[in-house]
């Protein structure tokens, strides 16, 4: 199970962000960028999908193939002032919401103990 939170990605020119920040901000973005790029990889069911592009992607490959399983989960802001931002989200969601990782299916395990399965 792998849970990542990528809150904070935001537009550098309005969050004024300097320093750590900006370096933190800058690396989310960079992020989610190669994190769209897998899912578009993965969507049009390209023959390289390139999780190398960015830390996050690798740690997620396990999870973005083969019996993997991906729950994304999107925040969006109700401030008018953050319309883009949210727009924005929406746009990468409706990217993520485009590809298939495949067939869901059911895994069972027999337990040793017992002739019960769980």
């Amino acid at each position: 199970l792998n849970l990542v939170d990528l809150a904070g990605s935001e537009r550098l020119d309005k969050s004024g962000a300097t320093g750590d920040r900006l370096k933190e901000t800058q690396a989310i973005n960079k992020s989610l960028s190669a994190l769209g790029d897998v899912f578009t990889a993965i969507s049009k069911k390209q023959a390289h999908i390139p999780y190398r592009n960015s830390t996050l992607t690798r740690l997620l490959q396990s999870c973005l193939s083969g019996d993997g399983k991906a729950l994304v989960l999107f925040a969006l802001s109700p401030a008018e002032g953050s319309a883009h931002e949210s727009l924005c989200t929406l746009r990468f969601s409706s990217l993520i919401s485009q590809c298939e990782l495949g067939k869901a299916s059911r895994h069972i395990v027999a337990d040793k103990d017992s002739d019960t399965k769980r």
